[in-house]
């Protein structure tokens, strides 16, 4: 193995998998010793690359844009491509406009064969149906999101029922039909999941729940699965018991 195709190697080794990797195990599985990690680390580094830590608690990569990007395998780009064709079908305006300008990006920054590949792209996503429009600024959602704040809005449930809710926001997940918010309701002190189109009045609070988000959410999907196998046990003894 070339250094060079080492270093790209090593780079892919650092995005794959969480957490602070030591010398070793990125020599074991790079076939080199410690010590030859411990150099090509310092040559990506002289390169631009930003990887935090030392020697002996281990290393993590932080992405840095002037570095040049990764190349694809023709499959891996036919998956990329797909997946922001499907964000064009069911993504809020600013999310496919996004997405568009994404595709955009990447077919002028990668070589010529694989660009061709990218505009004649075989692979598309189509929706007959779209899920329904969210009646709020999705936007200011994903930040509150990502900033981990609590937002404030107007709900009206599956049975016309108004409400005000103030939550944690974790997530959002889109389904066929509708797109919804993975939450902690603080009026209920439990995990709920909301309808973006059934919600008016969008606020952002101040009251931060950082840095919780991620457990949280862990939490609250462990929590909405067990409610779903929960839901299907009685459909499944109902299917096994015997017809009179």
């Amino acid at each position: 193995m070339s250094r060079t195709h080492r270093l790209f190697q090593l780079m892919q080794a650092f995005r794959q998998g969480a957490g602070p990797k030591t010398a070793t195990s990125l020599g074991r599985e790079l076939g080199v010793s410690a010590r030859s990690i411990h150099r090509d680390i310092a040559t990506l580094r002289e390169m631009g690359a930003i990887i935090d830590g030392e020697a002996g608690y281990g290393f993590t990569l932080v992405e840095d844009n002037a570095l040049p990007p990764m190349g694809f395998r023709d499959t891996e780009l036919e998956a990329l491509v797909l997946g922001l064709r499907e964000v064009q079908q069911i993504g809020d305006p600013d999310l496919a406009k996004a997405a568009g300008e994404a595709l955009r990006k990447l077919q002028g920054r990668l070589p010529p064969r694989q660009s061709h590949r990218l505009r004649h792209a075989v692979l598309a996503a189509h929706r007959f149906q779209r899920p329904a429009a969210p009646a709020i600024e999705m936007s200011a959602l994903r930040q509150a999101t990502w900033d981990e704040v609590e937002v404030r809005f107007a709900y009206v449930d599956a049975n016309g029922a108004p409400t005000q809710r103030q939550v944690r926001p974790l997530g959002l997940v889109y389904f066929d039909q509708s797109t919804v918010l993975v939450a902690w309701c603080v009026m209920r002190q439990d995990f709920r999941v909301f309808r973006l189109d059934r919600m008016a009045d969008f606020a952002v609070s101040d009251v931060s729940f950082r840095p919780n988000r991620v457990p949280l959410l862990r939490q609250a999907l462990d929590h909405l699965e067990a409610q779903r196998s929960a839901a299907s046990i009685p459909a499944r003894q109902d299917a096994k018991r015997p017809q009179s």
